[in-house]
């Protein structure tokens, strides 16, 4: 299972380096030398929104979808920034480093600034303001400018517009603002003379050559997303970029502390450097010795003395020869036998038939240059091998020595055991090399921890705006809700007087029943068609035809003994002079169930429509009384 896991990891990074290599040759965007983590860990970010888990899955979408590499690289590019940000470092910058820059350039030389990875552009704004504060808004015109540069387009065209949200500009003081800020339409717009010093453009801090001849350059931010060895190519342009009295000015995660030889810390905390100017003359650490005193021996005493030379010779501390100015070896103490191999059999032959003028080092070579410059030579470090595949470390001295009268009497041959001194300096190396890696791995968290919080901060600001908009949402829902209860109420309102309404026409129909029941004749209501809107209940008594069975039908149909079509004519005459609101009255030679004969009174008073005219008739229909 391991093994299988091992190789998806590695199918995994072969095709992510795949996908770096084709962005680099389709959209131009070089990211291979940025670091693999951050950089893999936002283009999972966007690959999660397409919900796409495999990279060669995703380089085929791209290829698919030309739109998505824009929202790529708004992802990859993280522009978070803002108006003086980390505000203690430029007050340090405004109150210590700007004036010695003005002042280095003089009363009239022009000021330089570069501004790399600007993002939206707060920070190279935040520069002209400070030095539009330092030194007048007319002055600043005539001699600053700014440079501001980074690889994102779409940050780019953002930052040429010079417009803020309130939120954008809330770190500016307020006189400043006033002072640097015009107000158009609920923004913010960067002061436009202001403005003209500012130069926008794209450039590539691993491919494009550097901007030169800076007094300060600022790159905040920008390096924690590279990897070490394109930090050091760019630190190295930035320092050719900078002129001798240039200063540097990085984010509270950057450091150079690897980077001692081209830049020096003005202050550490706040991360501003200055320019370290190479070939500067170096001092002399130690002054000459003092020349040996001179200084003669009492006669009487000169074998006393000879004694104590020899023994201080034979018991000096480091082993030494002495090769006479014939070339052979005249003097071999205690230090040098023991140490060198050397016998003293081997006194009086010939140095260069001796092992020791070639090993552990050349000494032939160095006691001719020795006689000839009349000089000490020394070589350092000569390693020379022991038994048991140990290693020896010596310092050799070769000084010539000279009688009265600068007479040359050969050499003094001088071996120092710095073996010790030599492990010491290995274990210092050592340890700075453990040091400088511990350092360079915190350096390595402590810009993932930047760059971690800057995501943290991107998406925070995302939360933020999300947040907003579903609070605009909530107020509008809160609206709406609103104009519900008032319509809600309204319809309350519309369905009281309704059943009101339908209460007072139940009394109306409740009212109109009772006045048609009361009537002592039939009721017979149609309209324009004669069909029968209602039948009353003498109506059913006279014909047997109960009411559901009358209404709904043409009177002209019913088959119940009335002569309907003799009840035509009048019914048309009633119609024609209905306006006037006459009725008539006819006896039709009907018998009804009973037997007895009907009398018919028509009348056109049922309710008028628009026109006047009626829109129904109303038939009375009674038997006639016998005589």
């Amino acid at each position: 299972m391991s093994e299988r896991y091992e190789r998806d990891v590695r199918g995994q990074g072969a095709m992510f380096e795949k996908l770096l290599v084709y962005l680099k040759r389709h959209r131009g965007f070089d990211f291979t030398d940025y670091k693999r983590s951050s950089l893999r860990r936002r283009i999972r970010k966007r690959m999660s929104v397409v919900k796409i888990d495999d990279f060669e899955d995703y380089q085929d979408y791209l290829e698919v979808h030309p739109r998505e590499f824009e929202f790529l690289f708004n992802t990859i590019l993280i522009n978070v920034t803002s108006f003086f940000r980390d505000k203690p470092a430029w007050d340090y910058l405004a109150e210590e480093i700007v004036p010695r820059a003005l002042e280095a350039r003089g009363s009239d030389g022009d000021i330089r600034v570069w501004s790399a990875g600007c993002a939206s552009g707060e920070e190279p704004y935040s520069v002209a303001m400070m030095l539009a504060e330092a030194l007048g808004v007319e002055q600043a015109r005539r001699r600053v400018k700014i440079y501001a540069t980074d690889v994102d387009e779409v940050a780019l065209a953002q930052a040429r517009q010079a417009v803020y949200s309130a939120a954008d500009v809330e770190p500016v003081p307020p006189h400043v603002l006033d002072k640097y800020f015009v107000t158009v339409r609920g923004g913010y717009v960067f002061n436009h003379d202001l403005r003209r010093i500012l130069v926008f453009g794209r450039h590539d801090l691993m491919q494009d050559a550097p901007i030169s001849r800076l007094d300060l350059l600022l790159c905040r931010n920008t390096l924690i997303y590279f990897n070490r060895e394109a930090q050091k190519r760019i630190v190295s342009h930035f320092h050719f970029a900078l002129r001798d009295t240039g200063y540097l000015f990085l984010s509270k995660a950057e450091m150079l502390l690897t980077h001692t030889d081209l830049f020096t810390p003005e202050h550490v905390k706040h991360r501003v450097f200055s320019k370290v100017v190479s070939g500067r003359p170096r001092q002399p650490l130690l002054a000459p010795a003092e020349a040996e005193r001179k200084g003669g021996a009492v006669p009487g005493e000169m074998g006393r003395y000879a004694q104590l030379r020899q023994a201080a010779f034979e018991g000096a501390p480091i082993a030494q020869v002495v090769v006479n100015r014939d070339g052979i070896l005249a003097l071999v103490n205690d230090r040098a036998r023991t140490d060198l191999d050397v016998d003293a059999r081997d006194l009086g032959r010939h140095f260069h038939d001796l092992q020791i003028s070639y090993r552990p080092v050349e000494l032939r070579s160095l006691i001719d240059q020795a006689r000839d410059e009349g000089q000490s030579l020394w070589v350092e470090n000569v390693e020379r091998p022991l038994p048991e595949g140990e290693s020896q470390f010596l310092d050799v001295q070769v000084a010539p020595l000279r009688g009265s009268g600068g007479r040359w009497l050969g050499v003094t041959i001088s071996f120092v055991d710095v073996t010790r001194r030599h492990h010491l300096h290995d274990e210092l190396e050592h340890s700075k090399q453990e040091v400088e890696t511990a350092y360079e791995e915190l350096q390595s968290t402590n810009e993932e921890l930047e760059t971690s919080n800057e995501e943290l901060q991107s998406t925070v600001e995302e939360l933020q705006t999300t947040n907003e908009e579903l609070q605009s949402t909530n107020e509008e829902m809160e609206t709406m809700n609103e104009e519900l209860q008032s319509t809600n109420a309204e319809l309350q309102t519309m369905n009281d007087e309704l059943r009101q309404r339908t209460l007072e026409a139940d009394q109306a129909n409740a009212f109109l029943a009772s006045v048609v029941a009361s009537v002592d004749a039939g009721v017979v209501v149609t309209d324009r068609d004669f069909e029968v809107l209602l039948w009353n209940d003498q109506a059913e008594d006279l014909w047997g035809l109960q009411a559901e069975e009358a209404e709904g039908h043409s009177l002209m149909e019913l088959d119940i003994g009335l002569p309907v079509q003799e009840l035509k004519e009048p019914l048309e005459r009633a119609w024609s002079g209905g306006k006037e609101g006459e009725g008539e009255e006819t006896v039709l030679d009907a018998v009804n169930r009973r037997g007895k004969q009907i009398r018919v009174h028509v009348t056109p008073t049922l309710r008028m429509d628009s026109d006047g005219e009626p829109e129904g008739l109303v038939l009375l229909m009674k038997e006639e009384e016998e005589v």
